[in-house]
């Protein structure tokens, strides 16, 4: 299905562009104005997946969905989905997969014996409390297994839904094995609801920090993907904004376009901020060693270059005067405990 006459509400593609990986491609020149999200079973064997690049601060992560409904323009992980001979469009956004029993596969893999305990990134492709998290919980049951093991994990979201499962964090805080990372692009509302249509707005992550912080969970502030000639700018008030809510540390990353992405985003540039579209496009390439997306180990995250240099000594120097962290603090995971067969209350307060 391919549409050029507009985008469809809440969405952030307006098109699905041909998966690298298919030999049939079916275009269709029927408008789209609304399209449903349809929500696929997603029996895995295991939910634990291991990862190898030295640019990514974590071993391991749980993905409890994949493909993402909040339908962020610029994600990288849409290309993921062309795995599943769909496509990083607007099936990214419409074709979830769910993975209704990762909870208890979960246990199972930390209780097997010789597994090796370390902390687990919650989640390391799609966000983990996108709007069906509130009905299905499948989060939620996650960091429950978590809590009870006191397991070490680390959650990314840009949802301020985290908040609704105050306690098993508070829980896993206590052992200091957690910490929230809320992840903000911009804080301008009316760009946040076209560049992150189905987010929570900027306001109510901040605001989720501030109750993350005030019950002892630990938080940070991802400020990413930083977009050169559109938020950029921003820097330092989200940095600021995210210390006067309870952000303890930062992290800062450029904007790449891997793959599809590039089409996806170059096309909503044209819908939503046309005069910015060369600008924009031009700085990402003035980062990227001339391409939109630069695949090397040790620059793929930072960028090079003098505008990219720029951007991270702005970023050192207001993470200074605002007193961030620039590095995460190591999560403990010396009182993991294999989960039992039962639920154990979460809230026994054993020595430590």
């Amino acid at each position: 299905m391919n549409s050029s006459r507009g985008f469809p509400r809440g969405r952030g593609s307006a098109s699905n562009p041909a998966n690298r990986f298919s030999r049939i491609e079916i275009e269709s020149d029927a408008p789209v104005d609304r399209v449903p999200t349809v929500y696929l079973r997603d029996d895995a064997r295991t939910v634990i997946s291991c990862n190898t690049s030295p640019d990514i601060p974590y071993e391991a992560s749980v993905n409890p969905y994949r493909g993402c409904e909040h339908g962020c323009a610029y994600c990288y992980a849409r290309n993921f989905h062309e795995y599943l001979e769909l496509s990083a469009g607007l099936d990214f956004e419409t074709r979830i997969m769910v993975k209704e029993d990762a909870a208890e596969v979960l246990r199972r893999e930390i209780g097997a014996a010789g597994y090796r305990v370390r902390p687990l990134d919650l989640s390391g492709v799609t966000d983990p409390y996108q709007p069906v998290e509130r009905r299905l919980g499948i989060t939620r049951a996650c960091l429950d297994v978590l809590a009870e093991a006191r397991h070490p994990v680390m959650v990314v979201t840009k949802n301020a839904a985290v908040t609704r499962d105050l306690d098993p964090l508070a829980e896993l805080a206590r052992f200091d094995a957690t910490m929230v990372w809320l992840s903000i692009t911009t804080v301008d509302p009316e760009l946040a609801a076209r560049l992150e249509p189905r987010t929570s707005q900027p306001s109510a992550r901040l605001e989720a920090i501030a109750k993350l912080a005030g019950a002892g969970v630990p938080c940070g502030v991802l400020a990413a993907p930083v977009i050169p000639g559109l938020t950029d700018h921003e820097l330092p008030r989200i940095l600021a904004a995210a210390t006067e809510a309870g952000a303890s540390a930062a992290r800062c990353i450029p904007l790449r376009l891997p793959g599809a992405v590039a089409e996806i985003f170059a096309d909503w540039l044209s819908e939503h901020a046309p005069l910015a579209r060369d600008k924009v496009l031009a700085r990402v390439r003035e980062m990227r060693g001339g391409r939109l997306n630069d695949p090397r180990f040790g620059t793929r995250m930072t960028g090079e270059g003098v505008r990219a240099d720029q951007l991270h000594s702005l970023f050192r120097t207001v993470c200074r005067r605002v007193g961030l962290a620039t590095e995460a603090p190591q999560l403990d995971d010396r009182h993991f405990r294999r989960p039992g067969g039962r639920q154990l209350a979460l809230f026994e307060h054993s020595e430590v």
